[in-house]
Formats: structure tokens, C-alpha cells, sequence
């Protein structure tokens, strides 16, 4: 139980200095590298035109979409 409560106050002392640090900074929190924004694609398909695939999924998630629609009760 003892090595639970040192355990406990170690990371609670992190989590506390991780939030002291943000309210300091007040910069945004983001990823280590950015993502896709970090190398110019402002999408994950940069593609003019979607392909087969995606317009499948797009029509079925469209479909979907528009049947909870019209089956909406409230």
C-alpha cells in the first residue's frame, strides 16, 4: 500500500507541474509533430478528387445519415 501512495504522489506531482507549466505558457497543447498540418496537407486525402473507395463510404455515410433522419422520433 505504501509503494500505491508514493506512486500516487509522484504522479499527481507531474499532472500538477504539467499544469502549472501550461498555465504559465498559455500555449495551446499539440502533438510532437504536428500531423499532416506540419508537412502542408491540410487533409488526409489531399486528393482533387475522391476515389471509388472514399465515394463508396461517403455515399453510405450519407445514406445512413439521412435514414436516422427520416426515422428521427424527436
Amino acid at each position: 500500500m505504501l509503494y500505491f501512495l508514493i506512486t500516487f504522489g509522484v504522479f499527481a506531482l507531474v499532472v500538477a507541474a504539467m499544469a502549472i507549466g501550461y498555465i504559465i505558457q498559455r500555449k495551446t497543447i499539440s502533438g510532437s509533430c504536428g500531423g499532416l498540418g506540419g508537412i502542408g496537407v491540410e487533409k488526409a486525402c489531399d486528393c482533387p478528387d475522391p476515389c471509388d473507395n472514399r465515394k463508396k463510404k461517403m455515399a453510405k455515410e450519407e445514406a445512413r445519415r439521412q435514414m436516422l433522419e427520416e426515422n428521427r422520433i424527436i
